[in-house]
């Protein structure tokens, strides 16, 4: 999709959200409901004893956010999305220099740091930066530079396993 066109549209599903909801856009919530919920079903005594967990059952179950379905319709988007465009399958994309293992090493060590950096941060990057730049937050703003910053820094160091 042309990335005027999509960053548009983004813009107009978060003027829906604030408009419908109240809120911005955020998808860290969602999974730690689902993290909470499983942790809940593994092991009901220790989450109902914690104090981190057993505030999530005060009210209404964690699955039943409104985050969740959010995530649920951006999963079923994409899936969506990729069949129409036939680009449905299994791929690992990689730099010449790099092994399919070592990138989904990469990407798994990747993934683990930014959703514990979201725990950190109370939020991920749709949240706190994207919603959080759309009212003018201060904070929102300071993270989208923070997270743009820091990918650059990044890449430096690790841009040869790509090209």
């Amino acid at each position: 999709m042309n990335p005027y066109l999509a960053g548009f549209l983004l813009g107009l599903v978060l003027l829906s959200a604030f408009f419908l909801t109240g809120r911005g856009l955020g998808a860290s919530g969602a999974a730690k409901n689902v993290v909470i919920t499983a942790v809940a079903n593994a092991a009901p005594e220790y989450a109902e004893q914690s104090t981190f967990f057993g505030e999530f059952f005060t009210g209404s179950h964690p699955m039943m956010s409104w985050l969740v379905f959010l995530l649920m319709g951006v999963i079923i988007g994409a899936f969506y999305s990729g069949a129409m465009a036939n680009r449905l399958g299994f791929k690992i994309e990689r730099g010449p220099k790099i092994s399919a293992g070592t990138r989904l090493g990469f990407a798994l060590a990747g993934g683990l740091l930014f959703g514990l950096g979201a725990q950190f941060g109370r939020g991920c990057t749709s949240g706190a930066a994207l919603s959080g730049m759309a009212v003018m937050s201060t904070g929102g703003i300071l993270t989208m530079m923070a997270i743009f910053g820091t990918g650059y820094i990044i890449a430096y160091f690790f841009r040869k396993l790509w090209i």
